[in-house]
């Protein structure tokens, strides 16, 4: 009976999940699933499992979930990577949290990392944002220009 086939855990098929998540803005199912992967004591990683998990949050405007998921990424003694920060700095500026976006880029740039053209792009709707509502102030004295 095929309902009675039970399919492996590990690691391959829960990164599959949490991929197929993201791209079906299911970021709670994501997140159940890096719950899940934890429990069973399975290796998460950065360059699937956490930036799909991110990347779901992003999707949905779930910038607070994108910004634990970055705590875990630490807790798990891994570093984020690019594609890791531009999403979490794509879910803080949908969620209209651009001081977060700022403190992800100034947390990207001190790990070495260049921003790509998601996570600039980003950013330039963030400063466009700023600029409408007067809080250009804040993004200079933060040091988001260009460090020289």
């Amino acid at each position: 009976m095929w309902w009675a086939v039970q399919m492996a855990r590990n690691v391959v098929s829960y990164n599959a999940g949490i991929s197929a998540c993201e791209k079906s803005g299911e970021w709670r199912r994501a997140l159940w699933l890096l719950g899940e992967m934890r429990e069973e004591k399975l290796e998460r990683d950065v360059t699937v499992s956490y930036n799909a998990g991110v990347s779901a949050c992003e999707k949905c405007r779930q910038w607070q979930h994108a910004l634990s998921l970055f705590r875990e990424i630490r807790d798990d003694a891994l570093e984020p990577n690019v594609i890791s920060y531009s999403a979490g700095i794509s879910a803080c500026e949908k969620g209209g949290q651009w001081q977060q976006s700022l403190s992800l880029l100034s947390e990207m740039r001190d790990a070495t990392l260049e921003p790509d053209v998601v996570s600039a792009t980003t950013l330039a709707s963030a400063h466009a944002r700023m600029a409408d509502n007067g809080s250009m102030r804040y993004c200079c004295s933060a040091g988001c220009g260009k460090r020289g």
